[in-house]
């Protein structure tokens, strides 16, 4: 027991509906909508101090509960079901420490959240883990933003022996032991970092691909993305089911970036793919690589990354290896990332990357960047069209993991207006000029988005 150690006080959270500025189709379904979860979580130490932090995710049910039995209305439910039951975990947690211990513990009792709800509610498709952890992220958030509220500083500061015993094998195991995670996670952000812009599959790449223009004075082109955010890092979302077409795709977007580039002056830029998991089988992502490499030698050494290509479920389909990709192209997970396990299997089938997502949870995010850093992983932090305090703590986690090369953000894109009130007081985060995110600007106390407030007397 240690001084600094807390525990939770209270919990709540609300919710917000959101619409899109533009639709987004992700793995086959066109979203025009998001509801953000935003949670409130108070600590006390054993002084009586108090403090209160905040956290906020959208649910993203479509990505963590895809389902074909289920409709968008039934999974977004389930996971309102599956908030309340977290807040009341929380409510009723009688674990004292750092936000990392607490954290860890909860996550484990939340998993188990899954089953209550399938059956309470149902559902002809069970609750799967990740829809659990997407659900009680905003919680995790808020209980990080607390503690570091309460001693008046980035909680990365405090991801320190000083604060916790950051030995990984607390966490992990064994094989973990004596790897401290402070070696991994920096205390101060760097200065910034590359934005990955996302190019949905509706997204139109030039004039003539504009139906109906939205004409409210952002970009409607790919082209004019590209100027008007000085943007050098693309990232393309591909079918996987039409091979000819994510063919084409690639070598449309290449045509459209090319003409942008020239007028800005710029010859190098990057691509990151990603085929949400509905690739086949490797061959598939063999034969399209191949077939992109031979049609532009220019487009195909852009690619950077490649994002989860097939089916998330890694133990069902073991014969889909990475090993002849990956020794191409770095091959990462992310709808596969859920714990230790996953993470090493991935290893085992040849994946040389893992994908972190603030929507999975602070405290898991911290430490399997960890672990995925030991293990020499590449490492990338990809969105859910974060907006507001959310896409704070995504940047933040970027811009505190050793070897994080660029961050996506793409909320800019398709929810601006969730983001006007806190682009006065961030404008280096949701304001981009040179294809990069300020994220020097992430020292605030707690996760850095929102001021300190009182928290309420009981």
């Amino acid at each position: 027991m240690r001084g600094t150690d807390v525990h939770i006080e209270s919990a709540s959270f609300n919710l917000e509906d959101i619409a899109y500025r533009t639709p987004i189709k992700f793995g086959g379904v066109v979203l025009d909508k998001a509801t953000l979860l935003h949670a409130d979580v108070t600590v006390r130490d054993k002084k009586g101090k108090v403090s209160l932090g905040r956290g906020s995710m959208p649910l993203g049910n479509v990505w963590s509960f895809p389902s074909k039995n289920l409709s968008y209305e039934q999974t977004l439910s389930a996971m309102k079901s599956l908030a309340g039951k977290t807040c009341d975990l929380y409510n009723h947690c009688n674990i004292s420490g750092h936000p990392l211990d607490i954290g860890w513990q909860l996550e484990k009792e939340a998993l188990k959240l899954a089953e209550v709800v399938t059956r309470e509610s149902g559902l002809a498709d069970p609750v799967p883990p990740l829809a659990v952890m997407v659900s009680a992220s905003p919680f995790d958030a808020a209980l990080h933003d607390a503690y570091g509220k309460l001693h008046g500083m980035s909680v990365y500061q405090t991801y320190t022996d000083a604060f916790v015993d950051t030995d990984l094998g607390r966490f992990l195991g064994k094989d973990f032991k004596g790897l401290p995670i402070h070696r991994h996670v920096r205390k101060d952000p760097v200065h910034r970092l590359p934005l990955y812009h996302l190019i949905g599959a509706l997204d139109p790449l030039t004039k003539k691909d504009v139906e109906k223009p939205v004409g409210d004075g952002l970009p409607e082109t790919l082209g004019d993305w590209i100027q008007f955010n000085g943007l050098t890092h693309l990232k393309i979302k591909l079918n996987g089911s039409d091979l000819d077409w994510d063919v084409d795709r690639v070598l449309r977007v290449e045509s459209a970036a090319v003409l942008a580039q020239a007028k800005r002056g710029v010859v190098r830029w990057h691509y990151s793919l990603d085929f949400n998991e509905k690739c086949p089988n490797v061959e598939y992502l063999l034969e399209f690589l191949a077939k992109v490499k031979a049609a532009s030698k220019e487009a195909f050494p852009r690619i950077a990354y490649i994002e989860q290509p097939t089916a998330r479920d890694l133990k069902a389909n073991r014969q889909n290896v990475m090993h002849k990709v990956s020794a191409q192209i770095p091959v990462v997970i992310d709808e596969s990332l859920l714990d230790l396990e996953s993470l090493l299997t991935a290893r085992d089938m040849g994946y040389t990357g893992a994908a972190l997502k603030a929507c999975k949870g602070q405290t898991q995010s911290v430490i399997l960047a960890s672990a995925a850093k030991h293990l020499k992983m590449f490492l990338c932090v990809q969105d859910l069209t974060c907006p507001g305090a959310s896409l704070i703590q995504s940047a933040g986690i970027a811009a505190h993991v050793h070897g994080v090369a660029a961050i996506e953000a793409n909320s800019r894109q398709y929810c601006p207006k969730a983001n006007e009130e806190w682009a006065p007081r961030f404008p280096g985060i949701f304001d981009i000029s040179d294809g990069t995110m300020m994220t020097g600007c992430l020292t605030g106390p707690g996760l850095g988005a929102y001021p300190v407030e009182p928290a309420a007397k009981n």
